[in-house]
This record gives structure tokens, sequence and C-alpha cells, in this order.
């Protein structure tokens, strides 16, 4: 038996094998069927994955679909922005401005602006009826603004989008937009020294408030005021851009462009980083006592100049602009920076503010008194004697305790890094103080020499330079002659 079972094993089997085309292409059961069209599915679907990544890597974006247009703008947002110290190729400027205006108002802007380094334009409502060479600034016309609600003004809505439709630009290399109206002067090797102390790639909101407290109280203490000028860093433009237009539905109600601004800022949770040199000049009036007594801080910008008085007497306000400018580019760092000293021996108080005027007290005056300004101006809205954002003091009707005034009258580049400016007396309506006892100033004109202030003095914390009276304060032919310097590292402005 055991060999019979044997051989039953061994036997071969007589059932005919299937034919290999069969069982490939035409399986006899339903489970077949599907399996093998999941595995055609599949590759198919690798294919087409395949084809399109190469597509898509090797091939121009289809503009049959185009993206929206609040999301094409922020598509390169992530790019990395190039490293070193910030100059003035990385600042975008934004002017507001507006066709029937402009030709006029471009003055101020023809005073700072460099078409050699200068990057950005002025935004108009529609095309402007002036020659193309006139255009020193070269313009965009507005975009898509009239489709906004509004309560206040139109204009104000297209002048908050400037952020906006500026970043949708994609300028190459742009850390900063910077905006400003077109009555607007910056100084902008100062703006530049301002913002090279930020890092572009964090979200940054810089500028600086209104000068009347009721402008402040009115809008906010918090936001950057548009005339002012006020800078946007890269990072945080990148994040106004995916929110602007929705943003701007939601407050339509606001008043200005700047307010606009500044809701949407805060939507993103971004504080003003306040900076003192941009100044809105919210004052009616002579701005002189503003200027003769600057904060310790970079000049970066004034507004407001048709509506206040000229800089300089019996000179209009684009002269008395230019000619403070002339001072500005020999020593941009120290322009309208304020310095104390005293003639002991006459019992003077004298202070510089440089490039711009000097004012000679027949009294001493501690450094307190003389570092605040004299109020030669009211308020924005209501013309008032204040309040304002800071401390002032009340021009006197004594005769014996006004200043002998003096402004800028030359200014002359000594070597590679020093300056002689020169200062000549307005002969106003003061009369001369008869108390027994005062010295009268019988000067006529003032020398002042100086070395170029180093932009990089604002990266430390100031201290105020000192003066000295040069020749024990000698007065030659009506002229006096002082020097500004470093204070020594003991030395105090004392009386």
């Amino acid at each position: 038996m055991e060999k019979k079972m044997n051989h039953t094993r061994l036997e071969p089997c007589h059932e005919p094998p299937l034919k290999a085309s069969r069982s490939s292409f035409f399986p006899e059961k339903l489970g077949d069927m599907v399996t093998l069209l999941i595995r055609i599915g599949v590759l198919m679907c690798l294919v087409a994955s395949i084809s399109l990544v190469l597509h898509s890597a090797f091939s121009k974006p289809d503009r049959r679909f185009p993206l929206p247009e609040h999301l094409h703008a922020v598509q390169n947002a992530s790019v990395i922005i190039d490293s070193g110290p910030t100059n003035i190729s990385h600042i975008q400027f934004g002017i507001a401005g507006s066709a029937n205006t402009w030709h006029d108002r471009s003055n101020y802007s023809k005073l700072w602006w460099n078409p050699n380094t200068t990057r950005g334009f002025v935004w108009l409502d529609k095309k402007p009826k002036i020659l193309h060479t006139d255009m020193l600034v070269p313009y965009q016309i507005s975009q898509g603004w009239t489709r906004f609600k509004y309560v206040h003004s139109a204009s104000a809505v297209r002048i908050a989008r400037i952020v906006y439709e500026s970043f949708k630009l994609s300028l190459p290399n742009v850390r900063w937009f910077v905006m400003g109206d077109d009555d607007t002067v910056f100084f902008t090797e100062n703006l530049v020294t301002v913002l090279g102390k930020y890092d572009h790639n964090q979200m940054y909101y810089i500028g600086g408030n209104s000068e009347s407290v009721e402008q402040d109280v009115m809008h906010s203490y918090n936001m950057a005021f548009g005339g002012g000028g006020f800078a946007i860093s890269y990072a945080l433009a990148a994040q106004l851009a995916r929110i602007m237009d929705g943003c701007l539905s939601r407050y339509f109600y606001f008043y200005g462009s700047d307010q606009r601004v500044w809701a949407c800022v805060h939507e993103i949770g971004v504080p003003l980083t306040k900076e003192g040199g941009f100044h809105q000049l919210d004052i009616r009036g002579n701005p002189y006592g503003l200027l003769a007594a600057h904060a310790l801080v970079p000049l970066v910008s004034l507004h407001h100049l048709d509506q206040l008085n000229s800089l300089f007497p019996d000179q209009t306000q684009i002269h008395s602009m230019k000619k403070l400018i002339s001072a500005y580019h020999i020593d941009p760092a120290r322009i309208v920076q304020q310095s104390f000293c005293y003639d002991h021996k006459r019992r003077w108080s004298i202070s510089i503010s440089w490039g711009y005027t000097i004012q000679i007290y027949t009294t001493l005056l501690i450094a307190a008194d003389l570092q605040m300004p004299l109020q030669t101006f009211q308020t924005w809205r209501s013309s008032r004697d204040g309040p304002f954002t800071f401390n002032t003091r009340r021009m006197s009707s004594d005769p014996c305790q006004q200043p002998a005034i003096f402004f800028l009258d030359q200014v002359t580049k000594v070597g590679r890094s020093g300056s002689i400016t020169t200062y000549k007396r307005h002969e106003g309506k003061e009369t001369k103080c008869k108390r027994e006892g005062i010295n009268n100033v019988e000067v006529q004109r003032i020398r002042v020499s100086a070395l170029k202030l180093d932009p990089e003095y604002w990266k430390n914390v100031p201290r105020r330079h000192c003066c000295k009276l040069m020749d024990g304060g000698s007065i030659k032919n009506g002229t006096m002659h002082i020097r500004i310097r470093k204070c020594r590292p003991q030395e105090t402005i004392t009386i």
C-alpha cells in the first residue's frame, strides 16, 4: 500500500494549464477586475502628479488663472531681505498728493528728493496736467479706491491704501515704506540714521504725534500723524497688505488716512514706536521757538510749512527751507541741534540752534530754561496758547528778558570734517534794556565753528554738545566767535 500511495502522489496532473493572456487581461472573477482598475487609477494619478510638478518647475505661471489682487501682493512676503546697514536705497517713499495741488506743492519735494538715490512715487488721483519734464518725483495713479465706503473723505481712503499699493509694486531690496504728504520735507540722511536702529525684518510702525494736545486727544496719542511722515517695516507691510482692504471697509467712518492705517496696524497688534524727529507741526503762527530749542533727536521731517510763518524773516517759506537745507547738507546730523554756553563776564546766556539761529540773553538762565522752547506759536485747531505735548515758556514783554536773535547768514565747509556758520543779527522791534547793570548786546555777527557730527552719535545715549567763547569772548568789529565741541567727561553747563 505504501508503494501505491507514493505512486499516487507522484502522478502528474492532467488538467490543462490556464493561458497567461487570459489570466492577465480577462479575469473571471469580479474582485480581480476591481483590483486591476484601482491599480490603473493609481498609476494614472502618479503620472499626472509628476507631470504637474514638472510643469510648475519649468514653465511660466498660467495667466489664465491669476491670483486675486490681495493674494498676489503678498505671495513673495516671506522673501528674506539683504543684510547690512540700512541706506537710502532701502527706503521706498509713498507721497500722498493730488493732481490739482501737485504742481505747487511739488516745490517742497524738490527740496529733498534726489532722483539718483531716492526711490518711490507720489500717488495721485488722476494724471496731472503738467509736463513730464517738470516731474522730478515719478508718479503713480491710485487704483481701486473708489469702491470703498466713507463718511468724511474719499481721498483719505485712497491715501491710506498707498502702503498697500507701494508694497504691491514689489520693488527689490525694500526694507522700509515711508509715507508722507506732498508738503512734507524729509531730511533723508537723518531718516536713514533713525531707521537704521531698527530691524526691518521685525514689525515696526515708527513716527510721531501731533504737537497740539487737542489733536492727540481727538485722534490718538498712539497714532503716527501722516503729515510728519511715518515708516512701516517690510515685515509689517506684508501683514498690512493681507488685511488692508477689509480693514478700510471696517473703519469707513474714520476721518483721516493716518487714522485708518493706525487702526489696521493695531489689529495686527503692533504699537507705535515714537521718534521725536518726525514733525507734524500742528501749530499756528511762528515755528521759531520749536526749532530754536529742538529736542535732542535728529531732525527727520517738517510739515504744514504753508500754514506757518517763514522760518527766516523777510523770506518766502521755500527760500527759508533752501537756506536751512544748505546747512543740513554740510552737517546733516547737527542741523538745529542746540548747544548752550555762558559769557560770565557780561552775564550773558547763549543758545545755539546749529544751522538756524542763535539767541543771546542779557541774564543768566539755567540750562533747563534754555532747552525749553519759547512759545512763538499757538495750537493747531483752536489757536490757543496750549496745551502742547512739551513744555514752553512765554515770550516776555520785558526787553531785559527778551533775547537778541541772530539768523543763519552763511555756511562754509572747512576741510573734510569741519564747518563755519555765520549768523547775522535780526533787527526786530525789540527795544534796548535800560536797567542798570545789564550789558546790552552790541554783537552784530556770530561765527560758529564745529566738527561734523558723526551719525553714529545717535546710536548711543545722546549728550548735548557744549560751546566755548573763543578769544576770551572778545567782540571784534561787532563779531563774536564761538566753538561747538563735545562736552568733557566731567563738564557741566552751569551758571
